[in-house]
């Protein structure tokens, strides 16, 4: 189980996460969406000290940090139980595809250059891009890209994968071939914690969805309830404003654009 208590991150005099609680189980997979600049970004960040919190208590399995006192060592011991998957892909552009996910198991996690690539061999089979183990990532399409990246978090084997607005820098013809991989990690019940403008993803994929404004968790719920009847003004409007835009942009023919709900469940109703 993970478990974030009490999670504050200041920049300046800007509170960005105004005591973040929250509990993820094991296979559990978690949704956050809200408006921009609330601070889910911030959140996954702080959850492998990317950003180091100003307060709170992290736990991953047996692992329990107080922030303020994290040492190295403790620091060092959390990330080899999390992964990071960028919005940007984060690839190492000198690196071939297999290099690039057998990395982070010989800098982080020590592995002998030969395991390693095995491991990479592996994980480059089931992300459907074996072929593509001696490219460069200038040679890759995007959607390519954010799989190799999504390949690097699995081949860490954490206890958590973090996803920060993965398909936010795709072009639309990519973003189902990443989605589809997410789907199927979701599947064999790997736990994410996933910041995404993707609702059908949400709606579809998650077990529970969290709302954040604020850099609060406003409200949470399974995606049947939050979509159609979400209990808080700031989320309901924060959903009418999302779909209204996405029926807005429906094609010619009725096709979705990316993220869109495929049926009519996702209208919301007013909460008495």
């Amino acid at each position: 189980m993970i478990e974030l208590e009490g999670l504050i991150k200041r920049f300046g005099d800007t509170t960005v996460l105004d005591g973040i609680d929250l509990e993820i189980q094991e296979g559990e997979i978690i949704v956050v969406i809200g408006p921009s600049g609330t601070g889910k970004s911030t959140l996954l960040r702080c959850m492998n000290f990317l950003e180091r919190p100003d307060a709170g208590r992290l736990r991953i399995g047996d692992l329990d940090l107080d922030v303020t006192r994290a040492r190295k060592a403790e620091i060092l011991a959390l990330r080899r139980r999390t992964a990071f998957v960028f919005q940007n892909y984060a690839l190492f552009a000198n690196k071939t595809a297999l290099e690039n996910i057998a990395e982070g198991l010989i800098v982080v996690n020590r592995w002998p250059r030969a395991k390693a690539h095995s491991r990479a061999h592996e994980i480059l089979e089931r992300i459907g891009l074996a072929e593509k183990a001696n490219a460069y990532p200038a040679s890759l399409s995007g959607g390519q890209q954010q799989r190799i990246g999504i390949g690097r978090a699995m081949a860490a084997q954490a206890d958590v994968i973090l996803f920060d607005e993965p398909t936010s820098s795709l072009d639309p013809e990519w973003v189902e071939e990443v989605l589809g991989l997410m789907k199927q990690l979701a599947r064999e019940r790997q736990t994410m914690l996933v910041v995404t403008h993707e609702m059908g993803f949400a709606r579809d994929v998650a077990d529970r969805v969290i709302f954040m404004d604020g850099g609060r968790i406003v409200e949470q719920d399974v995606p049947s309830r939050l979509f159609t009847q979400p209990r808080d003004e700031r989320t309901r409007d924060f959903l009418r404003k999302v779909l209204a835009n996405q029926a807005a942009s429906l094609g010619p023919e009725g096709s979705h654009s990316r993220g869109e709900p495929d049926n009519g469940q996702d209208s919301i109703k007013e909460t008495p």
